[in-house]
Order: C-alpha cells, then structure tokens, then sequence
C-alpha cells in the first residue's frame, strides 16, 4: 500500500520542495540519530515536526514513498562529497569485502594460546560439500573417549556416512508420516509446504543424534568409509526429495480419495524401499556386524571380532550419551522454561528435540566448567556472522564495515531472531577457552569441520563477544547442570512452530 501512486481524486496541494526539504533534513533527521533520544521520544519529535511544516500524510507520500530523482541526486551528491567514500570505492569495487575489510588490529590479537584446553582433541575432520556438520560435531565429541581409552592416533575417526545413511532413511519416514498426519490440511497450508520445501535436510539437531546412536550404534570410519555422495550430497538429496515429493502426492490422494491410513502405511512400506534402494546405490550398504583392526600411537595393534554397531558403541565407545541435554539462549522467549519445535525429529518412536532456555553467561559459566573438567562441548551456531575462513575466527570485530561503509549493524540478539537475521546454522564443539586472571572468558577454542586448511590446523578461535550474540545452544551432561535447569526436562514444553529459528540446524531454511 505504501508504494501506491496518487489517486486523481485527492485534494490538489502545493508542495513546497525546498522547504520540506531543509526542514526534514535539518530538523527531522537529526531528531533520529540524535545519541541521547531514544527511540520512542525520536518518533515522538518526527511527528511533531511534521505537524509544525503543516505537511499531511498525502504531501508525505507524494515525496518520500517514491525514489525520486532528487532523492537520487542527493544521495549521489551526498556520497562523491566526502572522500573517504572514494577510497573505499576503489578499494573493495574489484575485491570480497571480507577480504579488504578485514582488522588488522583485531586479527593479530586471534592467537591460538589457550590456559584450558583438553587433551586429546582428535585432527580435524572435513564434512566437505555437505551439511552434516552436527554428525561430525557429535562424532568428534565420541571419538575422543576412544582416542583416550586405546591410545589411539588423533585422526581416528568414526563413520560420519553410517549415520548420515540411517539419517536420511528415518528422515524419509519421518517426512511421510507428516504427510499421513498433515493430509487434513491444504497443500498450500505453511507447515505443508515448510515441510516440503526441504524433507530429508542434511542438517540435524542434537537430540536426533542422540537418537540415531542409541538405535543404530557407531562404527569406525575404516569401517564405513566417506563416498562421492556422502561427501558431495547435493545430487543424492535431489533424488530422495523427488521421489519423498511424489510419494506425498500418491498419500494425500489415496487419503482423498477415501482409503484408510493404515493401508496408506502399508504402501508406505514399498515406498521407503525405494528410498533405501537409492541409499545404498549412493552410499553402501552399512554393516550389521564387522570386525574393528587399529594401531594405536605406539604401532600396538588392537583387533576386536565380531561386533555389531551398537555393541560397540556401548563397549568400545562408552559415552553417556543418553544423560546429556541442550541448553539455549533464545533471548526471545522467558527463560527457566522448556522449549520444543513442532515436527522436528528424524525417528518415528525416538525421543523429542527439547532445549532448556537459559542466558547465554549461564551457557558460558557451565562450558567452562566441563572444559576445565578436560571434556569437550558441542555447540550450535550462527557461523556465518562475522567469521573469517582465512583466519579460521569468529569475532564481532573482525571486519571494519563501518569504516568502509559509514554505517552501523545495531540488531540485538533478540531482533536478529525476530526478523530473520540469524538462526543456528552449524555445529561445532568447544575444545578450550583462554581466561583472564579473574577467569572471565576471553576466547573459546573451536573444533570446526572443514577440514585443516583453516586457523590453527582446522581449530578456529572465537571471542566471547562473538559467543554472546551468535552461539544459541551447548550439550552438557545433565550432572554438569544445575538441578533447577535439568528438573525442567520433566516440564511440558512449550512448543515452537515448525519453522521457528531454533530448528533452523536442522534445516537449511
């Protein structure tokens, strides 16, 4: 409606260009920017002055809903007149922003000097062009118990492709029987069509780790090996999400047309035979049983026969997996409560995706604590906020865009939620952290999975800052919790829509 040009109708008015001009600019403008205003009073004095030009909303409208060419010629007058705009021109025009813009000040200060930092870490592992990060951030923290109890090498790893493989076949399930459940409503319904725009996202939550482990086990990566598909994932997901779109039209038409849901979950069956035929063709077939063959640092050699995934899982790798919980820092929402988001999950049966809300200093203070403990976190994250590859950092400061572009990035972490600037978009896990004298954090020691080509042999550093507005989630163990927060696990939570930011890990929405 703004947009809308004038109606021949409206009341014919003269407008006086110059003088709305140099008033709004001289009088309006600076009411808004203005340091010691707030916001409200800001609005306020706009609308009073408006009032004293004696300009209604139809004058208003004519001038400044529009780009006009005066409005252009300002704009460009406005930029060629100070110098500084010239230099950045020529500087950044021809170049990646993010490359020219970097602070250099701020750089040399990301040094990898850590006062607690666990031991072993395990090499960096590479998830490549894929969005599995939150399997390999969940396998890394796994690994190490194994590293640790055998003496293992640090590129030990284990198989992220074994449950990418039970992800994407309980993800397709999962998908139809949304579909099942959601035939009642309108195809263009927005949770429908949420769930149809991405069905089997490479992406996952911590709690669908969980329950991927506690069904199907782990194995080593020897044994179930990276393929071009699990590795580049962009063709295999096409093809899945094809076919999952296809079987949801053959189930809402079925259902439509009067036929019962148990016999459309009957035919549900040959239909995720189908996806589990373009599985295995892409990515092999996993194991039920195999034998584990390793040489430790000292060129020991260690065989185990005959296991099974989850044998050893529950023998070899020992990890308390189903005592852990997510913590949040959703500013969003009250705090001390429970959270959950409606149809996110990737097992029919397994346990809910749930989070505990809470302030990020909390998040701060308990990773430090299991960090000192010698234990490493997983955490989720928004990396694509001021964070450098180059580098290998994620910091609030490391590009000067101010300088360059005479502008300022105010959004809170609440705002940056509310209107779609951040969300969690990776998972990562939290390998050390460097303290002041008074054990405040100063940077955080970082486990990516990228590869080693990249900070410190494939570590990054992050600033606390940096963790204040753009980290939203860390797993603890629930006895490295305080009792108020964990006792909220036995809570009903309040449930998210679908499409809420806090499933966003999960999707690449």
């Amino acid at each position: 409606m703004g947009a809308q040009s004038s109606k021949d109708s409206r009341k014919s008015v003269n407008f006086d260009e110059k003088r709305a001009h140099a008033s709004a600019a001289a009088e309006i403008q600076e009411a808004y920017f203005t340091a010691n205003r707030t916001s409200s009073s800001s609005q306020l004095y706009l609308a009073e002055t408006l009032e004293c030009l004696g300009l209604d909303d139809d004058q208003i409208r004519d001038r400044y809903a529009p780009v006009t060419t005066e409005s252009l010629t300002k704009y460009s007058k406005d930029f060629w007149k100070e110098p500084k705009n010239k230099l950045a021109l020529n500087a950044v025009v021809g170049h990646d922003p993010s490359q020219v813009l970097v602070n250099r000040s701020q750089a040399v200060r990301e040094n990898h000097i850590f006062n607690v930092k666990i031991d072993p870490e395990g090499s960096a592992t590479n998830q490549r062009s894929s969005g599995r990060c939150w399997l390999f951030a969940g396998t890394n923290v796994l690994r190490l118990a194994v590293i640790e109890r055998y003496q293992l090498k640090d590129d030990f790893e284990l198989s992220q492709s074994y449950l990418y493989f039970y992800d994407k076949l309980e993800k397709s399930n999962w998908f139809l029987e949304n579909m099942i459940d959601l035939a009642d409503k309108e195809i263009d319904d927005r949770v429908v069509q949420y769930l149809l725009s991405d069905p089997v996202s490479d992406g996952g939550q911590w709690d669908m780790f969980v329950n991927l482990v506690e069904k199907y086990g782990v194995v080593p990566k020897s044994v179930f090996p990276e393929t071009y598909s699990s590795s580049n994932s962009g063709r295999l997901n096409k093809l899945v999400v094809v076919k999952l779109r296809e079987f949801a039209s053959q189930i809402r038409k079925a259902l439509d047309d009067g036929v019962s849901t148990s016999t459309v979950r009957v035919l549900k069956e040959q239909m995720m035979e189908e996806i589990y035929r373009i599985l295995v063709i892409c990515l092999g077939e996993p194991p039920s049983t195999f034998d584990w063959e390793a040489n430790d640092k000292n060129n020991k050699f260690i065989g185990v026969r005959n296991l099974t995934p989850l044998k050893f899982f529950k023998e070899h790798v020992k990890y308390p997996i189903a005592k852990t919980l997510s913590l949040i820092n959703d500013p969003r929402n009250p705090y001390e409560k429970l959270y959950t988001v409606s149809r996110l999950g990737n097992i029919v049966g397994g346990g809910p995706i749930r989070y505990v809300n809470t302030q990020a200093e909390t998040l701060k203070k308990l990773a430090i604590n299991v960090l000192k403990s010698g234990r490493p976190v997983w955490f989720g994250c928004d990396v694509g906020q001021s964070s450098s590859s180059a580098i290998g950092a994620m910091d609030t400061k490391i590009f000067d865009y101010e300088l360059a572009f005479n502008v300022t990035f105010g959004l809170t972490k609440k705002q940056r939620l509310l209107y779609g600037e951040s969300l969690m978009t990776h998972a990562m896990v939290f390998t050390g952290v460097h303290l002041d004298e008074n054990g405040t954090p100063i940077r955080w020691r970082v486990e990516n999975s990228w590869g080693e080509n990249s900070g410190d042999h494939g570590y990054w550093i992050m600033s606390d800052a940096w963790f204040s507005e753009f980290v939203y989630q860390i797993v603890l163990n629930k006895d490295d919790v305080p009792r108020k927060l964990s006792d909220l696990l036995n809570t009903d939570p309040t449930v998210l829509p679908a499409y809420d930011p806090m499933g966003s890990l999960a999707s690449p929405h």
